[in-house]
């Protein structure tokens, strides 16, 4: 149970979620791309990502002098998409998410495919 606690408290900040999101999209990003896209300096960003790589929730690759940061595995990015979901709920009415299920297959609704 304290490991679970530990990773909902990773994804318990708009940066780390912006940042599993933007890696969920692009696949690979290296610290100075990520920051412009979560709008973030490279600094914040890089101890975001010593947290998260910490928790194993990011993997790196050297590609020159350059790290590159991707997902480890699919978990993190469907906690995340599992979030926003119910964070839909809150909103009232039908959530976006079953709008698009209606006409999306199952699959893709399960893997976390938010817009």
């Amino acid at each position: 149970m304290e490991l679970a606690v530990e990773v909902f408290s990773m994804l318990a900040d708009a940066t780390r979620v912006r940042i599993v999101m933007a890696l969920r999209d692009a696949g690979e990003l290296p610290v100075n791309a990520l920051a412009e896209i979560v709008g973030k300096s490279p600094a914040a960003v890089s101890q975001h990502l010593a947290k998260l790589r910490l928790a194993r929730m990011v993997s790196t690759r050297q590609d020159g002098t350059r790290i590159i940061y991707r997902l480890a595995n699919e978990h993190a990015q469907q906690l995340v998409a599992d979030a926003i979901f119910q964070a839909e709920h809150s909103l009232g009415g039908t959530p976006h998410h079953h709008r698009e299920a209606d006409s999306a297959p199952d699959a893709e609704h399960r893997r976390g495919e938010v817009t």
